[in-house]
């Protein structure tokens, strides 16, 4: 059997692959770099505390792109932000406050613990001047503390825990980002992470699939089928619902002049879904030729967006 998601247009088995059009730009990523306080497990863009494969990106970066949206009247509603660890980058707070000054939601992804916890003066002061426009995505694996450290190592639990109470009890917005990889059903882990999030205080509805999202797991080495044309009627999935239809992330590589923009948050580092340095050149269709497009985004219903 021929080797899958090789050709950009045809499958392993000579099928039309499956494209999603932008229909709207409505969700513009930052990736602020691949440096992390952690090393997990299973980490879908290696970060770790060496990885700078994706270099900081800075203000000045960030802010082209801000332009590009007021200059050429683009539709974003949101601007989300990811790493790594977004608060290990030196310009967060100015790229945050830049995105709510100008009137967009602002998402950022977080694991809450020392680098969040050392900003915590300005996010006080930008919850206290835009509130319910930023939300702060958290990662709790799991809500049992031996499978949270299983997946993000030993002691990261208690940091965790120590800055997803501050946010709560200071009133901001929170979503938390769990996964699905230690096989309970959804109602289960919803059931368990609601008794968590009553038992700690933390005001968060696990039955609210927007507060609580259940990422499935993208693993490499799983076989996974290939997405024709007909896969949209046969699932019943509507390719407007892929996250590629409405959102495009900008990344910075090390040892580029300037910052590039990818079909995906998922593929930061694939090559085929860089669509050029600007909002412009990136608003082509993208062709599902990976993996995680099958697993993650079509079959596994994953969004990062709300």
């Amino acid at each position: 059997m021929k080797e899958k998601f090789i050709n950009s247009r045809i499958t392993s088995n000579g099928e039309k692959r499956a494209w999603v059009d932008l229909t709207a730009l409505k969700t513009l990523w930052f990736n602020t770099g691949t440096l992390c306080n952690l090393a997990c497990a299973n980490c879908y863009i290696e970060s770790t505390p060496k990885n700078d494969a994706l270099v900081y990106l800075t203000f000045a970066e960030a802010l082209e792109y801000l332009d590009e949206i007021k200059q050429d009247n683009i539709a974003v509603e949101e601007i989300g932000i990811t790493g790594g660890e977004p608060f290990m980058n030196p310009d967060i707070i100015r790229i945050m406050e830049e995105s709510l000054k100008r009137g967009f939601k602002l998402l950022v992804l977080t694991n809450a613990m020392r680098p969040m916890m050392k900003c915590e003066g300005e996010l006080l002061r930008l919850k206290g001047e835009y509130g319910d426009q930023m939300t702060l995505r958290v990662s709790i694996d799991n809500f049992k503390q031996e499978l949270h450290e299983e997946e993000r190592g030993d002691k990261s639990w208690k940091p965790m825990m120590l800055g997803i109470k501050w946010l709560s009890d200071n009133g901001f917005n929170i979503d938390i980002a769990g996964r699905t990889r230690w096989g309970e059903d959804e109602a289960e882990l919803r059931d368990g992470f609601a008794a968590f999030f009553k038992e700690h205080n933390i005001k968060i509805n696990a039955h609210d699939q927007k507060q609580l999202m259940l990422f499935p797991e993208m693993e490499g080495n799983i076989d996974v089928p290939e997405i024709t044309t007909a896969c949209w009627d046969i699932l019943g999935v509507n390719p407007d619902d892929m996250m590629c239809s409405s959102s495009r992330m900008v990344v910075k590589r090390k040892g580029d002049d300037k910052p590039s923009v990818q079909a995906c948050t998922l593929l930061a580092y694939d090559q085929q879904f860089n669509m050029g340095s600007t909002l412009k050149e990136a608003s082509r269709a993208v062709y599902l030729n990976h993996p995680h497009c099958a697993k993650f985004c079509v079959l596994g219903g994953g969004s990062c967006s709300a």
